[in-house]
Order: structure tokens, then C-alpha cells, then sequence
């Protein structure tokens, strides 16, 4: 259900277009702190300055955070840039697939990884972030911490049992989707969600009072 909602209703999104590895890594880079809205345009116009994986290799610096500005967070295309000149000497310009060496790339995280893998091989790896636990802690009713490191370990794991092993893809994406578009944070739409009948939480009434999430102590 929630990969033929997400394939009727999926916003239509550049890096949507394939599953150009490439693509998909520029745009989880992006969307780290930042909204898809703002996203788009800087999308465009970086994948139309660097159109391959060689041409931002080969590019300068200054020219790649010239690309960025106004996006913040420059380390994050320091660390792309880094670890594409990474991909293009150690493997051949090819995105490994392969679950450790993508997850060896500077920059890339579990979450950022599972969606590169997820998305452009159609590998059957968890992508989770706070949308994703939002939406299983719920579906699940689940009151683990989700600040807590051992909570996303935990969501990993519920993941791999679930996710579609014909359409990984998909479901990764549906899930995210679902956390932006109908199980959003404040006032979830239960009832427009394709997946409503196997939600405990709606079911017992408690859809807003997850997930739990403490407020991280200063060090």
C-alpha cells in the first residue's frame, strides 16, 4: 500500500528523474538541513555546472562552494567533492555498491548511505532518518528515545524486516514521503494516509504524542 501511494502521489522532484547514482548523492547532501523547496533550484544548477561525477572531480574549490552559496554547511560540499575525487580514482567513476565502501565516503552517514543504496541499485538497505522514525515510531507505536543513537540502530533493524525486497526503492522513499507530506510532526492527516488501518497509534488515539524525543543536554 504505501509503495502505490507513494508511486500515485510522489511530488515530482529533479533528482526523481532516474536513478543516476550521482544525482541521488547530490540531492541527500542537499537535503541535509534543508528544506526541498529551497533545494530545487540549487540542484539544477550545480548538476548543470557539474553534469558527472568527473567534471566535479576536476572542478576547483572555489567554484563548487561558489555552487553552494547560499546553502550553508560547506563542509558538506567540501566532503562531497572529496569523496567524488574518491570515487572517480578508486572506483573507475562508478558509485560502489557495495553497503561498506559507500559507507567509507567522507560525508556519507548510515542514512545517506541506505539511500544511495536504496535508491540507485535498489538495494535492500534501511534509510532512516527523523521523518522515518516519526512515521515508525507511530505505524509501530514505538516510545524509544529517537534522540538516542540506540533508537535509529533499533529503527534500522525494524527496516530490514520490513522493507520490499522487490522495491526498496520505493518503499524508502515512501516512507520519507509519508513523514513530509501526511505524518508530519504537529497535525498529522490520519485520515488521508494509505496506511492509517495498520497505525497503532492512530488506532489508540495517540498519533501526536509520538515520537518521543528528549531535548538533548548541553555537554
Amino acid at each position: 500500500r504505501l509503495i502505490d501511494w507513494f508511486q500515485k502521489e510522489q511530488r515530482i522532484l529533479p533528482w526523481r528523474e532516474n536513478q543516476d547514482p550521482y544525482r541521488v548523492w547530490v540531492s541527500e547532501i542537499m537535503l541535509q538541513q534543508t528544506r526541498v523547496d529551497t533545494v530545487i533550484p540549487y540542484f539544477n544548477n550545480f548538476l548543470t555546472k557539474f553534469p558527472t561525477l568527473e567534471a566535479l572531480a576536476d572542478a576547483d574549490e572555489q567554484e563548487v562552494l561558489k555552487a553552494w552559496e547560499g546553502l550553508g554547511y560547506y563542509s558538506r560540499a567540501r566532503n562531497l567533492q572529496n569523496a567524488v575525487r574518491e570515487v572517480v580514482e578508486e572506483y573507475g567513476g562508478v558509485v560502489p555498491n557495495d553497503p561498506d565502501e559507500v559507507g567509507k565516503l567522507k560525508g556519507v552517514g548510515p542514512y545517506t548511505k541506505g539511500a544511495i543504496l536504496s535508491i540507485a541499485y535498489d538495494t535492500p538497505e534501511p534509510a532512516v532518518d527523523g521523518n522515518v522514525m516519526r512515521v515508525l515510531s507511530r505505524i509501530l507505536h514505538v516510545e524509544e528515545d529517537i534522540a538516542k543513537q540506540s533508537t535509529r540502530k533499533l529503527f534500522e533493524e525494524l527496516v530490514r524486516e520490513l522493507i520490499s525486497i522487490e522495491d526498496p526503492s520505493s518503499f524508502n522513499q515512501g516512507l520519507m514521503e509519508l513523514g513530509a507530506l501526511i505524518c508530519t510532526p504537529k497535525t498529522p492527516s490520519c485520515m488521508l494516509c494509505p496506511i492509517q488501518e495498520q497505525c497503532r497509534a492512530f488506532e489508540e488515539g495517540i498519533e501526536t504524542e509520538l515520537p518521543i524525543k528528549s531535548s538533548k543536554k548541553k555537554q
